[in-house]
């Protein structure tokens, strides 16, 4: 079931023009990249047997690479319904079919949290809508079964309301007086996680880092423009290349005893050695 849904997402992405890196036995599936957009994607055919270990470094990842972190499924314990956003431990998760229409910028404007399915609305937009088409707070109150004080609240807010209100509204006024949920929008602030020598010497050149368990590098690290993906071992992962080409990114080996051919790469030690993180980015560039 799960290599028939990456298939399927590799197929759709492609032809809508991204290009496609697959990993193996990482925290995401899928980095697809077009222009500046990049989504970070893991595939699973329940949402509820990821961790929130591999969340978390979803997260990290994303915000150091400028990514929107994604979990595609076609369950979470129960079927995961077309145009409905759901979330696992702060991941936006979804279908294959709410993906496509992501993609063709038809997002939806119902999620699923704690309270149930609702939507949110645009109090500004409900206003205009229920004047534009004529109808009193009284009328219009009747008609979704709630007071006209509640009206008036949409109206002033952006409130929440459950799904069977917000089909009345929508069945009324169309989907524009709905907050619509934009799945790629979602930010995060970097987080510095350094317990290694190495990251920790990132920290000290300027760096924010990262270290990873779930990736195919070990740390990540991004200072200005500057990225910077690095493994600390003597056995270079065939993926990192494709995968630093396609971020854009410099790729750094620190090995302890064989030195890796054709890559950036030095001893612990003559990186310890540097003092100016301006110095290793010139490294890096020269190679």
């Amino acid at each position: 079931m799960k290599q028939t849904i990456l298939d399927k997402i590799n197929i759709f992405l492609l032809k809508k023009g991204f290009i496609i890196k697959n990993l193996t036995r990482t925290c995401f599936d899928i980095l697809a990249r077009r222009s500046d957009q990049i989504l970070l994607i893991k595939v699973l055919e329940d949402a509820n047997s990821i961790s929130r270990e591999y969340t978390d470094e979803m997260n990290s990842v994303a915000s150091y690479i400028n990514a929107s972190p994604l979990i595609i499924a076609e369950k979470a314990q129960n079927k995961l319904e077309d145009n409905i956003v759901y979330s696992r431990f702060n991941i936006y998760t979804l279908n294959f079919s709410t993906l496509l229409n992501c993609v063709n910028n038809k997002f939806p404007f119902i999620r699923r949290s704690h309270a149930g399915l609702t939507a949110s609305v645009v109090g500004k937009k409900l206003k205009e809508k229920r004047e534009e088409l004529g109808y009193s707070l009284n009328s219009l109150s009747r008609k979704i079964g709630v007071t006209s004080r509640m009206i008036m609240k949409y109206e002033n807010e952006n409130s929440e309301v459950t799904v069977n209100r917000a089909k009345k509204l929508y069945d009324l006024f169309g989907h524009q007086v709905f907050n619509q949920i934009d799945i790629f929008s979602q930010q995060h602030s970097l987080h510095n996680k350094f317990e290694s020598p190495v990251s920790k010497k990132y920290i000290e050149l300027g760096f924010d880092a990262t270290e990873t368990k779930k990736t195919p590098f070990d740390i990540i690290a991004k200072k200005d423009n500057e990225l910077i993906l690095t493994e600390v071992s003597d056995h270079v992962n065939p993926q990192m290349q494709s995968l630093s080409k396609l971020l854009d990114a410099d790729n750094l080996v620190i090995f302890n005893k064989k030195k890796p051919k054709n890559l950036p790469s030095m001893t612990k030690k003559e990186f310890m050695d540097f003092e100016k993180a301006n110095e290793l980015v010139k490294f890096l560039k020269e190679y």
